[in-house]
């Protein structure tokens, strides 16, 4: 039993090994000014996990607390529009303080995934969210709606990380518009 766990221990490392090889390490980017990158991001478009495969009008808001962390709540409406709000609150933990791009989420104690900060336009108006094993990744913006040659370049960027961009699903937004005027 002990030659059997332990051929399965190296067989799983070899595994991991092969599968890291396939693709270069992913970059983050320079820096991230984290009271900057704070607030709330719409998401664009995904490689969704299993939570997000029906969400609609899905947001990303990011707080920073004061031990330094970043309290996340994770919003969207499950099925539809008018479907059920579903509400997570992982936390994010800055692992590069130097860039405060890579950060560790944790859903569930003690497991914190990965997530990497791999694009940042200079206006903080647009972000991709990527992680090394390019299992999931997330197109996000300030605002709910990007235009269709924002996309295909935000898209053409997930590609280049390794990713198969067929895999990326929209996620459908849409939000009242209320300006000033109308609620007067």
């Amino acid at each position: 039993m002990r030659q059997l766990v332990s051929r399965l221990f190296v067989m799983g490392m070899l595994t991991g090994l092969v599968g890291c090889a396939s693709h270069a390490p992913m970059k983050t980017v320079d820096y991230v000014d984290l009271p900057r990158y704070m607030g709330d991001w719409y998401v664009i478009a995904n490689i969704p996990t299993f939570i997000e495969k029906e969400a609609y009008n899905a947001v990303e808001r990011y707080d920073l607390t004061e031990e330094g962390n970043v309290a996340t709540t994770f919003t969207f409406n499950k099925g539809g529009f008018d479907g059920p709000m579903k509400t997570y609150r992982p936390t994010g933990f800055i692992v590069d303080k130097q860039s405060n791009a890579l950060w560790g989420m944790q859903f569930i104690w003690p497991i914190k995934g990965d997530f990497r900060v791999v694009y940042l336009d200079e206006d903080y108006q647009n972000t991709i969210i990527g992680r090394e094993a390019r299992d999931y990744v997330w197109i996000m913006s300030r605002q709910p709606q990007i235009s269709d040659a924002d996309y295909e370049q935000l898209k053409q960027f997930v590609g280049s990380l390794g990713y198969n961009v067929d895999d990326l699903k929209k996620v459908p937004q849409k939000w009242e518009q209320t300006s000033k005027d109308d609620a007067a």
